[in-house]
């Protein structure tokens, strides 16, 4: 089964020319641990097990949680509005925003990068310079003085800028930057000690640089294609093994309490026919049957996906440096996957 599995993987890397890893875990035993290319293609330093990757929007989950915790502690809820949540002025918001509509992309603000009408995320630095974006203020002037796109609770718009919002809440709720708070109370709590927000021109050792491939053969890095520093709403680094412990940490409720849990996992908002969204996380279901709790993300040099499938325990990571290839390799491994399950609907 484990060799089924990895020689899919093989095929489909030399088909797309993946560079990552990927990495599968059912309980305590690891069934998938195979890294491709290159974390620092110059140097020719192979991508490992215990690389660096970013994972973009795959860590809006990380805000979610967050935003969750300090519901535990009574600081806010999730019907808690903006304006009362948050010492920034937002002139032509709807003043009746709530937590939960911003967590769940319904709350109809703009977005800093609208993914409906813009398709290049470099586009946005040209008259942003990336290098004045270190910290979640800095976000503010993209669209705070914006008209909002929808009415509140219109429709669900996924929202980069309302996950700014989040994480500025969580650092004016709990006193600390997003990125310590997140450092101190997800990352340290699920045992991530690998993991991190690194900015580009102080990156720590065993980090992917990000590629961007052209067609003719040239490439580049990302280091001038997105913010110098991530944040709430993307741009954390973790490993494929960190990624494995987060989700373990989730799902026995290590991280927030059981009712919380439920309550992020919960789908609030359909997407597509088969598709929902919970707090910071894309869920995919069958009937009632919940296939699998998953995050991603793309940006310029970045391919992320992740999934937990409840029925089996199954915990997928596919990590890349390059702007695409985590999905093929994804739902590569969920067609073998499928054939070892009870139930081929569950994965």
């Amino acid at each position: 089964m484990i060799r089924n599995i990895i020689d899919k993987i093989h095929n489909l890397q030399s088909n797309n020319q993946f560079s990552g890893t990927a990495f599968v875990k059912n309980e305590d035993q690891v069934l998938v641990d195979v890294s491709y290319g290159y974390a620092n293609r110059a140097e020719q330093i192979k991508n490992q097990t215990d690389t660096r990757f970013g994972i973009a929007s795959g860590c809006k989950l990380f805000t979610s949680i967050a935003i969750c915790q300090l519901v535990e502690e009574g600081k806010i809820s999730f019907d808690s509005t903006l304006r009362d949540s948050l010492n920034v002025k937002f002139p032509h918001f709807d003043e009746t925003i709530t937590i939960h509509q911003l967590l769940t992309h319904t709350s109809g603000i703009p977005d800093y990068f609208d993914e409906e009408v813009m398709d290049d995320f470099e586009e946005l630095w040209i008259n942003n310079p990336m290098y004045h974006i270190r910290c979640l203020k800095d976000f503010l002037p993209l669209f705070q003085n914006k008209n909002m796109k929808s009415s509140v609770g219109e429709r669900f718009h996924y929202n980069n800028a309302g996950y700014i919002l989040l994480g500025l809440i969580i650092e004016q709720a709990s006193g600390l930057a997003f990125t310590d708070y997140v450092q101190k109370n997800i990352f340290k709590v699920a045992g991530m000690k690998d993991s991190g927000y690194f900015a580009f021109d102080s990156l720590p050792k065993k980090v992917a640089l990000g590629y961007i491939d052209n067609a003719d053969g040239t490439w580049k890095t990302n280091i001038y294609s997105l913010p110098v520093k991530g944040g709430s709403d993307g741009g954390a680094f973790v490993t494929v093994t960190d990624m494995s412990r987060f989700w373990e940490a989730l799902i026995n409720y290590r991280l927030i309490n059981k009712a919380l849990t439920i309550q992020l996992l919960t789908d609030h908002t359909q997407v597509k026919e088969d598709s929902f969204y919970g707090y910071g996380v894309w869920i995919k279901k069958y009937g009632n049957l919940i296939s699998k709790y998953h995050i991603m993300g793309y940006d310029p040099g970045v391919s992320f996906h992740s999934a937990y499938y409840p029925d089996s325990s199954f915990k997928l990571v596919v990590c890349s440096n390059k702007s695409e290839g985590a999905f093929a390799i994804m739902n590569g491994i969920e067609e073998e996957l499928s054939k070892i399950t009870s139930d081929k609907t569950t994965i």
